[in-house]
């Protein structure tokens, strides 16, 4: 930057009589742009202190998804579904129930005795505990034990326990009957679950498509400015060569003006590109998110791969047929249909009537204490019961339209996978023809810059030879930074189009050796 600094100074030289007036206001023009720059830029140390940051591109892929909070957010996701299986599975817990009651009650005005007792001034007191431990099974068979004792008013002649113990059974026989049925909200439950684990990995696939081009993204900043370093020093060396020139009387005086815009207009291309490398670099921290009190001071190196040709990708009938097996949408899909078919089962046995069998066995013992009671120490009974229940609406219109529905949802969800199977057909196939694209214009990018130079080394010999101006051979050094920048271009956007069709074809995360939930073909639903 101290040679910029003197070659600025050296342009502001005042004019000699003769010369273009436009010169002068040239050369304050290029003082500014480089005041911008060093603003832009910062003071220059005199030693670069190391990066703060500097990973390979499997380091930074590593370090995004591990500490990216965006990810974080769809991770959590899965254990938030997969609460909806317990409350699924609750359904099948045992239930206990207890109720503990103390009654007190005073006869009202006379009344008539019970033996040496006069009931019209007599309070009646009774107390009762009941406890059901009750449970429902898959089959449609609910299960309640029962148990309880009452204790008598104490005005008869002996206070009395009455304590009962039964089983109560009752059976499904029409709605409600099967496992299959009774299971269908659980299963649902853990479709959604697995639906979930696909949704995540597709998020996480798209993301780290997004943090591999942002590294790409500032990999080529960084050659850009590389790049535009390299032509502004042309552009000085030019300006240097022509007012040498222009001393010994080879050239004309107007000929330093064409080499002062080439070197403004070279100074501006550093400060966009300066600018356009801090906005990449912002990015790239926020998906990096390194930690640290203050991470967007940090400085990233990407190391980006050496070798100049990206790999070539797989047979294009190979990248479709793994996108059938693993994009995350198709499996998506395929869990919706499973699901839509659970669907129908439930609102297909809505439609049956209610019909439950039952059955309650009971006994009961007497005594004058809850010890003896139990034992029936006075007395003891049993109660027997069973018969049946039947229940059905008339019409029956909702759960004909809910089945109804569940059927034409299940059409829809066979239609979709068709509908999304042929757009992932045409993801890949698009991707792969960008792949190709992109190859073949790296390989035309290489060949028009190497003529590029062949063309501004004529053309510097000719000016050499008092045979091309300034104008031309600064129009010459702008072709020229142009193809390096399209090249550098065009190899970054071979990589970004490789890891697209890895991307379209859901084999990007296994590619990059990542474990994510979701990683198991489902096989064609029966729908």
């Amino acid at each position: 930057m101290g040679c910029g600094i003197s070659s600025i100074l050296f342009l502001r030289r005042t004019p000699r009589r003769g010369v273009c007036p436009c010169r002068g206001r040239l050369s304050s023009w290029v003082a500014l742009l480089a005041t911008g720059l060093l603003a832009v830029s910062g003071p220059v140390p005199a030693a670069a202190a190391p990066p703060i940051l500097d990973l390979s591109l499997r380091q930074a892929v590593l370090m995004a998804v591990e500490n990216n909070p965006a990810l974080a957010v769809q991770r959590l996701d899965i254990p938030i579904v997969r609460t909806y299986e317990d409350d699924q599975r609750a359904v099948f817990d045992p239930v206990f129930n207890a109720a503990a009651v103390r009654r007190q009650q005073r006869a009202p005005g006379a009344t008539e005795g019970v033996g040496e007792y006069d009931l019209s001034t007599a309070r009646t007191t009774t107390t009762a505990v009941d406890a059901t431990l009750s449970q429902y099974l898959p089959t449609g068979t609910r299960f309640a034990l029962e148990a309880g004792t009452v204790e008598g008013p104490a005005y008869l002649p002996s206070a009395y326990h009455a304590s009962r113990a039964g089983l109560t059974v009752s059976q499904a026989l029409l709605q409600g009957f099967g496992i299959d049925v009774n299971l269908a909200s659980l299963r649902q439950a853990r479709l959604d679950t697995r639906i979930s684990e696909y949704e995540f990995r597709a998020y996480a696939s798209a993301f780290l498509q997004q943090v591999e081009e942002a590294c790409w993204d500032y990999t080529l900043a960084v050659r850009q400015i590389e790049i535009v370093d390299q032509s502004l020093k042309l552009a000085r060396e030019q300006l240097t060569e022509t007012e040498e020139r222009i001393q010994v009387g080879k050239l004309a005086r107007i000929e330093r003006v064409a080499a002062e815009v080439e070197v403004a207009q070279r100074l501006e291309n550093q400060i966009n590109a300066r600018s356009n490398l801090a906005n990449i670099c912002l990015l790239l921290i926020r998906l990096l998110n390194p930690g640290g009190p203050n991470p967007w001071a940090d400085t990233v190196t990407i190391r980006t791969p050496d070798d100049t040709t990206p790999p070539a990708p797989d047979p294009l009938e190979q990248h479709a047929a793994v996108a059938l097996r693993l994009r995350p949408e198709i499996n998506q899909a395929k869990l919706q249909i499973q699901r839509q078919v659970l669907e129908v089962v439930k609102t297909q046995n809505g439609l049956l009537p209610k019909m439950d069998a039952f059955l309650t066995l009971g006994k009961t013992g007497y005594a004058d204490s809850f010890t003896g009671s139990v034992h029936g120490e006075q007395g003891n009974g049993y109660d027997l019961a069973a018969g049946l229940t039947l229940q059905y609406p008339i019409f029956n219109r909702q759960a004909e339209a809910d089945h109804r529905r569940a059927k034409l949802a299940r059409a829809q969800a066979n239609e979709a996978l068709v509908n999304l199977t042929q757009l992932v057909q045409v993801d890949v196939r698009t991707a792969y023809v960008e792949v190709q694209r992109a190859n073949a214009q790296l390989e035309a990018t290489r060949q028009t810059r190497r003529l590029q130079e062949e063309n501004l080394r004529a053309e510097q010999e000719k000016f050499r030879n008092g045979k091309s101006t300034s104008l031309l051979v600064g129009q010459v050094q702008r072709d020229l930074l142009q193809s390096q920048i399209m090249e550098a271009r065009t190899r970054a956007d071979c990589f970004k189009a490789l890891v697209r069709l890895f991307r379209m074809d859901g084999s990007l995360l296994s590619r990059r050796g990542l474990v994510v939930p979701g990683d198991t073909p489902i096989s064609d639903p029966q729908g």
